[in-house]
């Protein structure tokens, strides 16, 4: 994973914590959809809702996509919260944009991709968030498979986790995300969201989520 800038991944950190897109509770941890029980719950679809936030992001995936990616030609959103951020993306560098589905439409022409498919089209990912990496990189083959170049991927936010970096080295997709859990706690300690004695706890969730304990 690589990021834009680490000035930006504070700012993005302590924006998404002050909108509550960004919640930790150590002490009264969430339970994800994969039974890990986790000091942290993020929901970056709330940055929609705030416009010095939305556009702040928006600029900032911008500024990755054209400093990373300098030869794409279209834009892709993950559904369904990459698809707005993928949206605003597009349309302020004046590119095609497209998105992908989780599984195929149930009627019609059934497609898994809506828009216009242009196979050999350099295409970036755009995804919310990143966690294990399985539905960002799932897209990201849905892609290649009907003929587009994925150059890579951009995300709001990344949990850093080993196994993300794991597998999107094994696919092979280049990731780039505005900010990370590192990247958090500094900022949430300062701002008085966690006490610096749950650091400890905090950080050994990121290395081992199926197993921590608060």
């Amino acid at each position: 994973m690589e990021i834009l800038d680490q000035s930006i991944a504070a700012e993005v950190a302590d924006k998404l914590l002050e909108i509550q897109a960004i919640r930790l509770q150590p002490e009264k941890p969430f339970t994800w959809a994969s039974g890990w029980k986790s000091p942290i719950y993020c929901d970056n679809r709330l940055s929609l809702s705030f416009p010095e936030v939305r556009n702040m992001i928006k600029n900032s995936l911008v500024d990755s996509v054209t400093h990373f990616f300098q030869n794409v030609e279209a834009i892709a959103g993950v559904a369904t919260a990459g698809i707005p951020q993928g949206a605003l993306i597009a349309n302020e560098l004046g590119l095609p944009f497209i998105y992908v589905r989780s599984k195929p439409k149930g009627h019609g022409m059934e497609n898994m991709i809506e828009g216009k498919v242009t196979p050999g089209q350099k295409v970036v990912v755009v995804e919310d968030l990143v966690s294990t990496g399985g539905s960002s990189l799932k897209a990201a083959e849905d892609l290649k498979n009907a003929g587009f170049d994925v150059l890579g991927m951009v995300a709001i936010f990344s949990y850093g986790f080993e196994v993300a970096a794991q597998n999107f080295a094994n696919a092979g997709v280049k990731l780039v995300c505005l900010s990370h859990y590192d990247a958090l706690l500094p900022i949430a300690v300062k701002r008085n969201y966690v006490s610096s004695e749950m650091l400890e706890s905090l950080a050994e969730w990121r290395k081992d989520p199926g197993s921590w304990k608060q």
